[in-house]
């Protein structure tokens, strides 16, 4: 298993947004490119933050949790501490939620708009460790797109 090349998803990315900058369309076929470009996931999507909750967004995998709670999960954390969280088994992270039992390893990556998180890129993988610093960089990347240029009115 190799490392996706970040900088063409990144750049395919772009120009999604050049075409249509709302929200809906371009997390829509963010989470169509990352379920595309990324092995060995089970589920890769966004939760949107809403008031004092994060809402399920769009995503590619199975049926998932609607809301979740700040500080609460691998998202909750990540939308509370404004860092990405990188597990490489989610069984030993305190208070995981387990939305589909066949998830081992997950990262959940920030969408900073303003300086405030404004939603999450989280991924799941069936396999221990299967996410690296090589991923997380590449999807800060990804994330920093989704927070510069996207128009979340």
């Amino acid at each position: 298993m190799g490392t996706p090349d970040y900088r063409i998803m990144a750049k395919q990315l772009e120009l999604l947004v050049e075409e249509d900058s709302g929200y809906m369309p371009v997390l829509s076929n963010c989470s169509a490119l990352l379920w595309e470009h990324l092995e060995d996931i089970n589920w890769a999507g966004f939760y949107l933050v809403r008031g004092d909750i994060l809402v399920l967004g769009p995503f590619q995998g199975k049926v998932a949790c609607i809301h979740i709670e700040k500080g609460k999960g691998v998202c909750g954390t990540a939308w509370e501490s404004g860092e990405t969280q990188l597990v490489p088994d989610v069984h030993e992270f305190p208070g995981h939620i387990a939305c589909d039992s066949a998830s081992n390893s997950e990262i959940v990556v920030p969408v900073v708009r303003d300086g405030k998180v404004t939603a999450v890129i989280d991924i799941d993988s069936p396999s221990f460790g299967r996410f690296s610093k090589e991923d997380a960089e590449g999807l800060q990347r990804i994330a920093e797109i989704l927070g510069n240029t996207v128009d979340w009115d």
